[in-house]
């Protein structure tokens, strides 16, 4: 008698809970890993616009002060106070083992300069790009999408 009134699931719920609990998390998943490109995306392009405006802001006050406009050597644009009042923002792309904070000196806007990774400067013209290029593995029938990020 005690059998009859037992409350509980049955094998056959629990597997279908399983089964649905699949499903939603199969759909979230991609979704998820596109936020997640997208907030690195932000992050890359909100910390160039910094470094370019610190580099930017560093040659109109050379060109104020001395009466001519230089841009900053890549030994001024690590030092902390000279072109930059902090540290360099890290490049989100770049993995965290191989310094993604580091500026090595680049030749031309595109083409990723050694292994390191972080950021490509070229002092001749101020510019700076990402020392990173990223592909990402597409979902269903989209094939790999490369993010061409040392081309921004």
């Amino acid at each position: 008698m005690r059998f009859l009134t037992a409350k509980g699931f049955t094998l056959i719920e629990i597997i279908i809970i399983i089964i649905v609990l699949g499903i939603i998390v199969a759909i979230g998943f991609p979704a998820y890993q596109d936020l997640s490109l997208e907030a690195k995306k932000s992050t890359c392009k909100s910390s160039l616009g910094q470094l370019r405006g610190g580099i930017s802001i560093f040659y109109s006050n050379q060109a104020a002060r001395t009466g001519v406009a230089v841009w900053p050597d890549i030994d001024s644009l690590r030092t902390i106070g000279v072109v930059m009042q902090m540290e360099i923002p890290p490049n989100p792309f770049q993995d965290e083992s191989r310094a993604p904070d580091s500026i090595v000196e680049g030749i031309t806007r595109g083409v990723v300069v050694g292994t390191r990774g972080g950021w490509a400067y070229k002092p001749s013209t101020g510019e700076i790009w990402p020392n990173t290029s990223t592909t990402v593995s597409g979902g269903g029938c989209s094939g790999p999408e490369s993010i061409d990020e040392n081309n921004w």
